[in-house]
């Protein structure tokens, strides 16, 4: 179980990351501009956000073991689609991609709550690690394996699919000892939103992810427009996503233990906040430490985000809806943010203004965070249930 847990969190990346490398052969080989071949990324972003709140009802039909095996199964369906003829098969693959990796991303939360509650710092922290890692793997290797097997962009990027399936054959027998149903009660949307815990969690999700997309897509071009040639600023990025694996395995385990994350989240967002500060001083001047206090502070920051809504909820079916509601806020804010930050940079002609914004996002960061990340906030994610994050307190109620 352990084993197919791991590997599952492994998964919930690299068909998104494995596209940006070899995107440019995709454009050439298929004739599509540079909005077709952005919206191919556009589509999977879209459908994380969007598609996120099938997960609980799903999970309270089948149980969320079984669940995590079929968006397992569907994903390798996704990507192998996503790689076949035709540009309709290439948007419609990548819609099945974000569809299983949208509910597989609700879910894992509540795998977490269900099988591991006196280990959920630990477990939270695996396997954002491995979510990291994957994106990473996929990011660093998709070229390397292209040009070292021959093949083309397709073949590359469908071999996305190998991990899909060795994840979903180990996963399997836990699937099958499953009783079914895993998530009993049913947890009302209306509900949930009725809570303030729910929304300070949602925005805080929503925030973290909005401040790392935007410079996941735009740190490589400021470098770039400020002097430093092409290869040197994509190290940089890559040294930013490297830091955040060993960062995203800490903090949980570390933060899981303590009664309050305020703290934690603190760190994490002056980290992210003083590597956004040195880009926009001098992004030529030691840009290697801005890339490591961004990894250090946006690792920790959707590990974070993670580990309170674990936390936060009290049992396995409250912490798959409050998985649904923060990650549908945090996935459309994401795609939103690039876009905003390139209208900024179009109309003010520099990068001043857009990280100026992104510094501005910082700030709402935290004040949102102090509110989730409180062990008793005002409000309860379940009605009568209690909103701590303290996990064994709230299986005692």
């Amino acid at each position: 179980m352990v084993a197919g847990f791991v590997l599952a969190s492994f998964n919930l990346r690299p068909a998104l990351a494995g596209i940006s490398p070899v995107l440019d052969e995709i454009m050439e080989d298929l004739g599509l501009s540079a909005a077709g071949g952005g919206a191919i990324t556009t589509v999977m972003v879209v459908c994380l956000g969007v598609l996120a709140p099938l997960a609980p009802p799903l999970a309270r039909r089948f149980g969320l073991d079984r669940v995590l095996l079929a968006g397992l199964l569907v994903l390798t369906a996704g990507v192998l689609l996503r790689s076949a003829d035709g540009v309709p098969a290439l948007y419609a693959g990548a819609a099945v991609v974000g569809t299983a990796i949208a509910v597989m991303n609700v879910v894992m939360p509540a795998v977490v709550k269900q099988h591991f509650p006196d280990r959920v710092g630990l477990f939270t922290g695996i396997y954002v690690s491995g979510l990291v890692l994957g994106a990473a793997a996929a990011s660093g290797l998709t070229v390397p394996l292209e040009r070292a097997t021959g093949y083309g962009w397709r073949e590359a990027t469908a071999m996305a699919a190998v991990p899909a399936v060795a994840a979903a054959v180990l996963w399997l027998p836990q699937a099958l000892r499953s009783r079914g149903a895993g998530g009993a009660e049913r947890r009302p949307f209306r509900e949930l939103l009725g809570a303030r815990v729910t929304w300070f969690v949602m925005i805080f999700m929503g925030v973290q992810s909005l401040t790392f997309y935007v410079t996941l897509a735009w740190l490589p071009t400021i470098f770039q427009e400020s002097g430093l040639p092409a290869d040197q600023a994509g190290y940089l990025l890559g040294l930013s996503n490297l830091v955040q694996v060993g960062v995203t395995l800490a903090v949980p385990v570390h933060a899981g233990k303590a009664r309050s994350q305020v703290p934690h989240v603190t760190a994490a967002t002056l980290l992210t906040a003083a590597g956004y500060a040195g880009v926009l001083v001098a992004p030529t001047t030691l840009p290697w430490l801005w890339m490591v206090l961004l990894g250090i502070g946006q690792g920790a920051a959707i590990a974070l985000a993670l580990l309170i809504i674990t936390l936060r909820a009290p049992d396995p079916a409250s912490v798959t809806a409050l998985s649904a509601v923060s990650q549908t806020a945090g996935y459309v804010l994401a795609a939103l943010g690039p876009f905003l930050i390139g209208v900024l940079r179009e109309g003010s002609g520099g990068w001043t203004l857009p990280l100026l914004a992104g510094l501005g996002a910082c700030g709402v960061q935290l004040a949102v965070g102090f509110l989730a990340g409180r062990p008793a906030p005002s409000g309860a994610v379940r009605a009568g249930a209690p909103g701590s994050g303290d996990a064994p307190a709230a299986r005692r109620k």
